[in-house]
């Protein structure tokens, strides 16, 4: 699923059903919910609806919960008064004020800490917010798109994700589907990224042979379209055929310095192989790999971090 033109550009049924229910409610000022595994174009559905609703005259604001520190996260949410926290030289507006009469999109919603949980909540209800350091409540006028690729139900159950939050944005849930669950998208994309790269990077036109089309229907696609197209992105720029064969979707990148797996290694580089070599394989697409590996992304970041400090594996930090 990606844009083109200022639509979706899509050949599955259940995805043209998807964004009639989004061209149906895009006008409405309810929250919605979309879910879905990483890569699947969640956020890419979200900017849809608002570009078809009447708020589109202004931006969609956007914020990733998993991607900003959980200590500036209230900042960037609601804003903060000057002198309210060490290095607050001056007053900020927050993602709430800014999108007042626009959308506001909330990404990888499952990894928002639950006190900041109970704020956006009062948000929502009140359409009002506060600052930090503020004393003065603040009216805002924000539509909320939210997406995961938690389940946010399961979440509840485990005491990591308010009940009351959850059915405030539940209120239009919308699930995409996978990739592998979409054949007819998975061909019409292919060849759409094929063409895109050419385009984008000046080089002849290529297609894919009718035997690379049927192989790409093989694999699983654990990273959905961005792992779609990073693949055929990848071939078109390096394979020198104008018609790309099967090999040329498999071409190995140079490998990575991190020493292989042996054993009687130490725990800390089991890991940081193990970490490596599952970014690699999700195209360095964190938050995939983060479901891979079964931990947040706020983990997976951090020891990234760590290993950018030992100065290990540049490349894939």
């Amino acid at each position: 699923m990606i844009l083109h033109n200022q639509s979706i550009l899509t050949a599955d049924p259940d995805m043209r059903k998807i964004l009639k229910v989004a061209e149906n409610i895009a006008l409405s000022r309810a929250s919605v919910l979309i879910t879905g595994e990483s890569g699947t174009g969640k956020e890419l559905l979200a900017r849809y609806i608002h570009s078809k609703s009447t708020r589109n005259q202004k931006r969609i604001v956007a914020i990733n919960c998993a991607a900003v520190p959980e200590g500036l996260l209230e900042s960037e949410l609601f804003g903060h008064e000057k002198g309210s926290f060490t290095g607050a030289h001056q007053a900020k507006p927050g993602k709430f004020e800014i999108a007042s009469g626009s959308t506001l999109l909330l990404d990888e919603m499952g990894e928002l800490p639950l006190l900041l949980q109970a704020k956006l909540l009062r948000a929502l209800q009140e359409n009002e917010i506060e600052r930090v350091g503020g004393r003065e409540p603040i009216k805002v006028d924000v539509r909320i798109i939210a997406t995961t690729n938690k389940d946010l139900k399961k979440l509840v159950q485990e005491g990591l994700f308010r009940e009351d939050l959850y059915y405030r944005l539940h209120v239009i849930p919308i699930h995409i589907p996978p990739l592998r669950a979409r054949p007819k998208d998975l061909i019409l994309l292919a060849k759409n990224f094929i063409e895109s790269a050419c385009v984008v990077n000046g080089l002849p036109m290529k297609q894919l042979s009718q035997d690379a089309l049927n192989h790409l229907l093989i694999p699983q696609w654990p990273g959905n379209v961005r792992e779609l197209q990073n693949t055929l992105e990848r071939a078109a720029l390096l394979s020198p055929r104008e018609i790309l064969e099967i090999e040329d979707l498999n071409i190995e990148m140079e490998s990575s310095s991190v020493a292989p797996f042996t054993p009687g290694m130490s725990l800390m580089d089991a890991e940081k192989f193990l970490i490596v070599k599952t970014l690699e394989y999700t195209a360095q697409n964190r938050t995939q790999a983060a479901k891979l590996l079964g931990i947040s992304i706020r983990t997976l970041r951090n020891k990234l971090n760590e290993y950018r400090k030992d100065g290990d594996h540049e490349q894939s930090v």
